[in-house]
């Protein structure tokens, strides 16, 4: 399923990238003017005249004797969407990690367990009141696609590049990240005492 996804946002196959592309845009564009029900009945509405009407047409070969009149659906009928026991438990304890990793991360943020990481949260959601009054959620949304379908190609084409420049800007954060840890009180000395704790450990080993 990964690699999937990967050869489709690296546009491996140029005719499959395009029409998922495509198809994104075009609907996203749509709900920036109709409702989402008016988008979702329209879409619905056209799949399903697309798949009658060539149900339809293998009715009306059978009817002048120029075909078997065969669902040409049949193949993915066929198709067996049952899950076993040994799926559905590793779904479920996946979506179960996932969902105590998720609670896990906004406790450590929300209840302060790392000052730092909380005032970054912080600044983060100061910076989304700023996009928020300048774009909507459909409008990142479709800037998300967009970057989506462009940045891993271009991230591929210039790595290099990108790496270096990426290395630089993470050694600068790093830097102020170190410089605003030991300006507060307390957070120095905790991280000074975790790193004796974590010597004296080894040193008994």
């Amino acid at each position: 399923m990964g690699s999937k996804v990967a050869d489709l946002l690296y546009w491996k196959d140029t005719r499959t990238s395009g029409v998922v592309f495509t198809g994104l845009m075009v609907s996203l564009l749509c709900l920036l003017h109709f409702s989402i029900v008016s988008v979702a009945a329209h879409v619905a509405l056209l799949l399903l005249c697309g798949t009658i009407s060539l149900r339809v047409y293998r009715k009306v070969l059978q009817a002048v004797h120029r075909g078997d009149g065969a669902n040409p659906f049949q193949a993915y009928l066929d198709v067996d969407l049952t899950l076993t026991r040994e799926q559905t438990e590793r779904w479920s304890q996946q979506i179960a990690s996932h969902v105590v990793s998720t609670a896990t991360q906004l406790r450590h943020f929300f209840l302060v367990e790392d000052l730092v990481d909380s005032l970054k949260l912080a600044l983060l959601f100061y910076i989304l009141t700023f996009v928020g009054a300048v774009f909507n959620g459909l409008t990142l949304l479709i800037l998300g696609v967009i970057a989506l379908f462009t940045v891993p190609l271009l991230y591929r084409q210039h790595q290099a590049q990108i790496d270096q420049y990426v290395g630089l800007v993470t050694n600068q954060l790093s830097h102020i990240k170190a410089k605003i840890r030991a300006k507060i009180p307390g957070t120095g000395a905790l991280a000074s005492a975790a790193a004796a704790a974590s010597g004296s450990k080894a040193k008994a080993e």
